[in-house]
This record gives C-alpha cells, sequence and structure tokens, in this order.
C-alpha cells in the first residue's frame, strides 16, 4: 500500500475509534508484524547470471536480407513481420524516451536510445539525429551517421507492444550500405517502472537547483557547503566545473560560486579532508582547493603534478587519499597520497591489477575499509587489495565476470561489517547493471550471496551505505533506498523516481538520471540528476 494510503488509512481508523456510542463493524486491527531477526551470517551462494541474460528472441519477426546485401536500410518492408501483432502498436504514445534492450540473431547483446520529442520535431537515436521516426500506430525509427570513417545505418521495426509503455520488434545494422548484422529487440519507455509513483516510503524533495557549468555528476558536502562538479559532455555551450552551494537551509541552498579551468573541462568527483577540496580532473590529476573559507575555494595546486592524468575517482580515508585512474593502458592504475597535510598531498605509490582478462580492463573507483581498498575493474572485476602499507600494496583476490559476456561491469561499491562478515555492495554500469552482495571476507573465494534489480534496459550508478540503509542512484529509476540488514536479501524501502521525460535537456542517453549521491550525517540526501541538478531529500 502506497505511504498516502498508509496515513489515509490510519486516519479513518482513528475516526471509527472516536465514534462513542456506535456500532463496531470494523474488523479488527491486524497485529504489527514481529520484528526481523538478526541476519546471522548464513547463505546459500548464488550463481552469477551477469549484467546481461540472453532471454531468446524478443519478436516472432525477422530481417529478409541475407548479411552483406547492398541495400537501403531505411526501409521498413525488408521486415517480415506477418506473426506480429501490429494492432497492439496503436496504443503506443507518439513520442517519448526508450531504452533498448538489443539481441543480435548470433546471440550477443547490444543496446540503444531513442528520443522522439512531444512536439514532434525530429527526434535521435543514440544522439544521432533520425532518418525516420514513425510511431503514430506502428514503431518504425531509423538513424544514419558516420563513424570513424563508416556510414552506418540502424533501424527497428515494431512487433508487438505487449504491454503499456513496452515494444517488441526486429532490427538491422547496415555498414556502408551493406547488412552486417540483424536481430530481435525489446524497448522500454522511460517513465516511471511498473506503474509507480513520483515517491515513496518518505521521501520528500525539499529543494532543487539546476547546474550551468555542463553535465553534474557528483556532489560532496562539507561544513554545510554543497560542492557539485560537471562535465562538458555533449553540452558545448557549458565549459564543465565546480558550484558551490551554502546549504545551512537544505531548503533553500544559495549559489555562492562557479569555477572552471580553460582546457580542463571534465570534472567528474569531489571529496573533501579539512581544508583541503579535491577533485578529479581528466587532464590534470588531482585538483586541490583550499576551502578554508567554504564559499570561496582556491585553487593551490594539482597532484601529483608533472605529465597529462586522467583521475576519475577520489576516495578518502583517513590520512590516505585513494585516487583511481582508468589509464594507461592496459589497465589503468590506482595512485595513494599522503594527506596528513591536506592541502599538499604526497604521492605514496602507484599500482595496477594483474591481468585478469583477454579484455582491456579499466580501474574506474575504490573503496577503503580495514585496511583493505576494493577497486571496481570495470570489465576485469571487482579486486581486493591490501593496503595496510600504502607504499606496496599487494592483490589479495577478486571477483570476476564471464570475459565472454562484455556488458557486464563492475564500477562502484561500498563495504561494510554485517554479522561479523566483511560484506560488498557492488555494481556495474551500462545496460542491465545491477546491485550484487559479495561476501569479501575472504578475498580469494567470493561468492554472490544476494541480488537487487529493476528493469533490464536501466543501469544502477553510485551508492551510499549508511548503517543498514544503501542509498543508491540509479539514473532512469531514480533515488531508491534499501533495507540491507539481511545482505542477501537487499529490501527496498523508499524511493523517489528523479528522472521525468519532460525535463529540458534530457536525452536518449542510457547514463541518464540519478548519476551523484552523498549521505553527509545531517538529515538529508544529496542527489545529482544529470539534467536536474542538485536535488536535496531527507534522510530516513
Amino acid at each position: 500500500m502506497p505511504f498516502t494510503s498508509l496515513r489515509l488509512h490510519a486516519l479513518v481508523l482513528g475516526i471509527i475509534g472516536l465514534c462513542i456510542g456506535c456500532s463496531d463493524t470494523s474488523a479488527p486491527e491486524e497485529p504489527p508484524p514481529p520484528p526481523e531477526e538478526p541476519w546471522d551470517g548464513t547463505y546459500t551462494p548464488l550463481v552469477e547470471p551477469t549484467d546481461w541474460v540472453d532471454r531468446g528472441e524478443y519478436a516472432p519477426c525477422s530481417f529478409t536480407v541475407p548479411q552483406g546485401t547492398a541495400i537501403d536500410c531505411d526501409n521498413p518492408s525488408h521486415f517480415d513481420v506477418s506473426q506480429c501483432d501490429l494492432a497492439s502498436l496503436a496504443n503506443l504514445d507518439a513520442h517519448g524516451i526508450y531504452q533498448i534492450d538489443m539481441r543480435h540473431a548470433a546471440g550477443f547483446p547490444d543496446f540503444a536510445g531513442i528520443r522522439v520529442p512531444q512536439d514532434g520535431s525530429t527526434g535521435t537515436l543514440d544522439g544521432h539525429a533520425l532518418t525516420r521516426q514513425q510511431l503514430n500506430g506502428e514503431f518504425h525509427i531509423a538513424t544514419r551517421f558516420t563513424q570513424r570513417g563508416v556510414e552506418r545505418d540502424l533501424a527497428f521495426a515494431g512487433c508487438d507492444a505487449p504491454q503499456p509503455g513496452l515494444v517488441t520488434g526486429c532490427f538491422v545494422r547496415c555498414s556502408n550500405g551493406k547488412v552486417s548484422s540483424w536481430g530481435t529487440f525489446e524497448a522500454a519507455r522511460m517513465t516511471w517502472g511498473r506503474n509507480e509513483a513520483e515517491a515513496s516510503g518518505g521521501l520528500r524533495l525539499i529543494s532543487e537547483q539546476a547546474i550551468s557549468m555542463g553535465r553534474p555528476v557528483d556532489v560532496y558536502v562539507h561544513r554545510k557547503h554543497a560542492y557539485v562538479v560537471a562535465i562538458n559532455h555533449d553540452r558545448t555551450d557549458a565549459p564543465g566545473g565546480l558550484t558551490v552551494f551554502d546549504v545551512s537551509d537544505p531548503s533553500n541552498p544559495i549559489r555562492k560560486k562557479e569555477i572552471s579551468l580553460p582546457g580542463d573541462s571534465y570534472w567528474n568527483a569531489a571529496w573533501t579532508k579539512e581544508d583541503a577540496l579535491y577533485i578529479a580532473s581528466r587532464s590534470a590529476g588531482v585538483l586541490v582547493f583550499d576551502i578554508s573559507n567554504p564559499a570561496d575555494p582556491i585553487l593551490v595546486r594539482n597532484a601529483p603534478g608533472g605529465a597529462t592524468l586522467d583521475v576519475h575517482t577520489l576516495f578518502v580515508d583517513g590520512n590516505r587519499l585513494y585516487a583511481v585512474s582508468p589509464g594507461p593502458a592496459p589497465h589503468g592504475e590506482t595512485l595513494i597520497f599522503d594527506i596528513s597535510t591536506p592541502l599538499n598531498p604526497q604521492l605514496l605509490s602507484r599500482f595496477q591489477a594483474s591481468s585478469t582478462t583477454s579484455l582491456t580492463p579499466s580501474a574506474h573507483d575504490s573503496f577503503a575499509y580495514q585496511d583493505r581498498l576494493y577497486v571496481n575493474h570495470f570489465f576485469a572485476g571487482y579486486i581486493v587489495f591490501d593496503v595496510k602499507d600504502p607504499t606496496n600494496p599487494r592483490e589479495l583476490g577478486h571477483y570476476a565476470f564471464d570475459t565472454d559476456n562484455s556488458f557486464t561491469t563492475s564500477h562502484a561499491g561500498a563495504v561494510g561489517t554485517f554479522a561479523r562478515k566483511t560484506i560488498a555492495f557492488e555494481g556495474g554500469e551500462y545496460q542491465g547493471a545491477h546491485l550484487r552482495v559479495l561476501d569479501v571476507t575472504d578475498p580469494t573465494a567470493i561468492p554472490l550471496i544476494g541480488r537487487y534489480q529493476l528493469r533490464p534496459q536501466t543501469s544502477i550508478h553510485n551508492m551510499i551505505l549508511k548503517g543498514q540503509r544503501l542509498y543508491i542512484a540509479y539514473y532512469h529509476e531514480g533515488l531508491r533506498v534499501l533495507d540491507v540488514g539481511n545482505p542477501t536479501q537487499p529490501r527496498e524501502v523508499a524511493y523517489f523516481n528523479t528522472f521525468r521525460e519532460s525535463d529540458p535537456g534530457r536525452t536518449d542517453n542510457l547514463l541518464e538520471g540519478a548519476i551523484g549521491i552523498r549521505v553527509p550525517g545531517d538529515g538529508h540526501v544529496y542527489v545529482v540528476d544529470t539534467t536536474r541538478g542538485l536535488l536535496v531529500f531527507n534522510e530516513l
């Protein structure tokens, strides 16, 4: 029952109870559910399903032209839809944003995004202008673009709309006018899934502030100030950089300063320690700002200095700063700094993971906990290091994925202790990426013990663990709050759908919606949405 309905139900019962002298025809109140027993640490290991699960062909249609044939790909007559329920397509809206799960006939995955504007103007497919957009009683979508000197076509033909907001059908890819691959698809419209309301479980939006610096991606809150970083990305009119808000009154954040640097427009993460603000820069490594005046950051230096360095994420633990770099090839690397003098980080070591996959792994994020560093190595998996001696990190073990499935990734995580076991909450990025719960007590043998996933067409992003609550920024699925007191059975207790198709600036990108999150302990949850900016909620 929705939260508002529960309150209404309780109010009605209260009124009935006040009716003195009335005959009581109401049913007796149900006793409250017994409290859940604390988790005792037992579990049954699960089989890793990977992010993308092959569910077989999505629709009884086909593409009729053989591979390698020169044709006009943007021609719906090449699809055999004779076995389809085309009448069901009449229920589709003539606009919307769809995320598409594609299954090539050879059995491998792919994905795409489509946006058809409500005003009928030209839409996009993976950011490229549509050459065909027919959604009035049908579903025919196509685009043509040039990539690395090759002219490419991608076209979709709807077959069935089995339920509201869901379309199945066939697709074809062409290269330089010749058929290269085809298969079936399932497209989900990015309205709120599962007939959800905007919010549930008592989450309330307290304030909202737009970001003009670019695509906002992360936030850190310190001394009643929120530091929001943004990247240039596709918004060429915005430089990327930092926006500072005074959040002394979270219901009314006050914009205090905006900062950008010429030629350095990709700032992806932020963290603080005392009077220092650290920002991850794609070209300058770690930028160090003096925030002795929290509203007025002053750039001091970059670390480690010297050559160009791409730093993507940061994590501070005591007097250690961990900076993760996706490059150089083949593995990316993690840098450890001594920040006992916060404004003057000193490099202690930089290290790479051993090669664990034939694919090119990329270090992405990290989480420090009890002398161990848990590094998300994207395709290579979740890798555990002993960093008790920060000058000599040692690789202890890893949780790896099926390397034949390049859509299974490790992107972000959080670690805590439950029933005397060390438990990691880990998630990937891109289509189907979801929450995994891992027992990392013994890094040499890491089992999967729990999972949480919403629509297969959406992706999880960042997460914050606070006690037995896990707060997740889940892109199109918005803010999700889980009770993880029993880590084997993560239980959603609240949500807020931040994504709206009508938001100005929304694109067809899979990585749209709630992206960054912090729960600093001031009674509020700070979420960054790629289009809406900084959103402040109450903490549960």
